[in-house]
């Protein structure tokens, strides 16, 4: 009887652990997460600032989408039907809102800032008609359907791009990052200001050594620098106690 006892104590501690799950763009995972082109986000190492033995860490982020595209083409659907009471969801997009509504290559844009403003398009990808929205609409909505699952939900702003002017990196504060910030404060999730301590480290270093980071472009990231911003990641989830317990 003890036996059985423990095994369904052990049972019922396994089926409780938590996950972690990081939804988000190309500087977040890239291609399949293996380092292809030595290019990795950061979502590839968050994990190894975590007890895994108490909770799960899962990447769902997917190189080329926005806030909109992670959602019509089904990518949170995947998510959501394992999200559990008690769960995260960390998130990171902004990269790629800011293109083009419905052009043939893509089709991926949202529409900028925070409002319930619309736009009915024909999008040549999916070949049918879609009704786009902010950018601050589609972030609502991963906040809403988390808050729904039971479980937490973390905005971070989007990392900062290799990109110095007068000797300190260009935030983005005044559009997706300060979005961001905002969405997080109206729906009562928390919020990392990811685009921030990463800039501040990159202001350190300075422009000869974060050029380093950049095998390719002024936004994807090698190993060094995915390694660096999954730590910063995890410097902001030390102010969320629910989460931060989990942390080494």
């Amino acid at each position: 009887m003890y036996k059985y006892l423990l095994l369904l104590f052990i049972f019922a501690g396994i089926q409780h652990r938590p996950t972690l799950y990081i939804i988000g763009d190309s500087t977040v995972q890239n291609g399949k997460g293996k380092g292809d082109g030595s290019l990795w986000g950061w979502g590839s190492y968050l994990g190894e600032s975590f007890d895994t033995s108490r909770i799960a860490v899962r990447n769902f982020a997917l190189g080329g989408r926005s806030s909109r595209t992670f959602i019509t083409e089904g990518h949170w659907d995947q998510v959501l039907a394992q999200l559990k009471p008690g769960d995260f969801v960390i998130m990171q997009f902004g990269h790629n809102d800011g293109g083009p509504l419905d052009d043939t290559a893509r089709a991926r844009g949202t529409l900028r800032g925070l409002s319930d403003s619309t736009k009915d398009i024909y999008n040549p990808i999916m070949k049918k008609n879609e009704t786009v929205h902010t950018y601050g609409w589609y972030m609502r909505k991963y906040v809403a359907d988390t808050k729904a699952k039971g479980a937490i939900a973390i905005i971070c702003s989007p990392i900062p791009r290799n990109m110095f002017k007068d000797g300190r990196v260009l935030r983005n504060g005044a559009d997706y990052g300060g979005w961001s910030r905002e969405t997080a404060a109206t729906t009562g999730a928390y919020f990392i200001d990811l685009n921030t301590l990463i800039a501040d480290q990159y202001d350190r270093l300075g422009p000869d050594s974060v050029k380093n980071f950049f095998p390719g472009d002024h936004t994807h990231t090698n190993e060094a620098g995915a390694r660096l911003n999954a730590a910063a990641v995890a410097t902001g989830i030390r102010q969320i106690p629910s989460l931060s317990q989990y942390l080494h």
